[in-house]
């Protein structure tokens, strides 16, 4: 059997392309077992796994958990907001006493970019990052590039905008480094406060005009504005920001051709997209949002069976 080059998934930098292909390969098969009606198989009957989100989360939460239940895992949900990380525990002390419950998996959500990587270094598990600050969110990233497979036929060759708050985004990023792995041309799209100063360092392009950038792509990944980032306005008002670079139904069908309409959500319905624009047929947000739960799975599956050996 095949298997990744990596214990933990910390992030698409630390993957190859190849970890991307089985992973993709895995998914396909899982996409098949979640659209029947029985949808769980036996898989990890023997595995234990932890949910630690430090941050709020709804879709990304219930779709690790989905996963987990459908691959017949033990799972084990802590939410920080009534633990005793409150009472000023450590990071290292929670995740040990969870670990010393034989907790094999830890899937986690932290607002500090690294605290991924530096559980991986100091505890006995596998882990999985669920999003670290601004830093990365890497089965985003994979279940968006696979949406992409599944809608176009390959995600070589095509351009993809991200549009938004880049600054802000570990959707970003962690999209970034996935699409250039594959063979796909990213560029970014947003007001020159919200694009990092170092994004041209990746490989990236700057368009600043959203409807050049969108007669340009064949993929538009709507990102929304993180607010709850943000101590300082970064632009004038969210009026202003959805004249700009938001994207409603007219402005699409007046491009020469039809694009991809992504948005990892939430959505704020009316700023980066209208809700014409995201019930269109041209959009592929629920495909994201099913295809979340296959990839989730097979990412699961496959660092639970470098566990078992």
């Amino acid at each position: 059997m095949k298997e990744l080059s990596v214990n933990h998934l910390l992030g698409i930098k630390y993957l190859v392309k190849e970890d991307i292909d089985l992973i993709f390969e895995t998914a396909d098969h899982f996409k098949e077992v979640i659209n029947r009606p029985i949808k769980k198989v036996p898989s990890l009957r023997d595995i234990t796994i932890a949910n630690i989100f430090f941050e709020n989360s709804t879709r990304t939460k219930l779709s690790f958990e989905l996963a987990q239940k459908r691959l017949s895992a033990d799972v084990i949900s802590f939410s920080a907001a009534q633990s005793s990380v409150k009472k000023g525990e450590t990071l290292i002390d929670t995740v040990n006493n969870i670990l010393s419950m034989k907790v094999d998996m830890v899937v986690m959500r932290h607002a500090n970019p690294g605290a991924a990587y530096f559980l991986s270094q100091n505890v006995k598990a596998s882990i999985v990052n669920a999003g670290d600050g601004a830093h990365e969110h890497p089965t985003q990233a994979l279940l968006d590039s696979f949406s992409i497979r599944e809608k176009l036929g390959e995600v070589a060759g095509k351009k993809v905008v991200i549009v938004g708050d880049i600054l802000h985004s570990r959707v970003a990023l962690s999209n970034i480094y996935a699409l250039q792995m594959q063979g796909a041309e990213v560029k970014v799209c947003g007001p020159k406060t919200l694009i990092p100063k170092y994004i041209e360092s990746l490989g990236v392009s700057v368009e600043p005009i959203l409807r050049k950038a969108l007669e340009w792509c064949d993929v538009a990944n709507m990102l929304r504005v993180q607010n709850e980032r943000m101590d300082v306005n970064y632009f004038p008002s969210t009026r202003e920001y959805a004249q700009q670079y938001g994207v409603d139904k007219a402005l699409l069908d007046s491009l020469n051709k039809e694009i991809v309409i992504m948005h990892p959500g939430p959505i704020n319905r009316g700023v980066e997209i209208t809700s014409d624009v995201a019930d269109s047929q041209q959009s592929v947000i629920l495909d994201q949002v099913e295809n979340g739960v296959a990839i989730r799975m097979a990412v699961i599956y496959l660092l639970a069976s470098k566990i078992k050996q």
